[in-house]
C-alpha cells in the first residue's frame, strides 16, 4: 500500500515549512516525497519479530552518575544513575527579577520566525 503525495500536500508542507517553493520545485518535491513514503511502506514489510529492540543513550551526564547505596543499576547497559530525589525548584520572583524582559509570570522573547 503506497499514499500518494498531491500537490497541495506539498503546498500544506511547505507553508509548514515555511518554505517558497516555485512551480519547478513542487513536482520534484511531491516525488522525493513519494520516494520516502515507499520506502518507509517497504521497511514497514519486514519481519522484524526476531530482532532484539535497540536502545542507545549515548554519554550520560555526570550529575546523573552515582555509585551511592541508593544508586540504580541498568543492567541492560550497564549504566548506575544516582536515584531520583525531590529537590527545591528556583525561586520564580528571584528569576523573574533577573530575566531581560517579563510579563511577571513568563519570559519574553523576540520574534524569530517572519511570516
Amino acid at each position: 500500500m503506497s499514499a500518494n503525495v498531491t500537490i497541495e500536500e506539498v503546498e500544506r508542507v511547505a507553508e509548514l515549512a515555511n518554505l517558497d517553493l516555485d512551480a519547478a520545485e513542487k513536482p520534484r518535491m511531491q516525488r522525493d516525497l513519494n520516494a520516502i513514503l515507499e520506502y518507509v511502506a517497504q521497511l514497514n514489510e519486514l519481519d522484524t519479530s526476531g530482532i532484539e529492540p535497540l536502545a542507545q543513550i549515548g554519554e550520560l551526564p555526570s550529575d546523573l552518575l552515582d555509585a551511592g547505596a541508593d544508586a540504580i543499576v541498568d543492567a541492560g547497559h550497564g549504566a548506575t544513575l544516582r536515584a531520583d530525589s525531590l529537590r527545591p525548584s528556583l525561586d520564580r520572583a528571584r528569576v523573574m527579577a533577573e530575566a531581560p524582559e517579563t510579563d511577571g509570570a513568563f519570559f519574553k522573547t523576540p520574534k524569530v520566525i517572519e511570516r
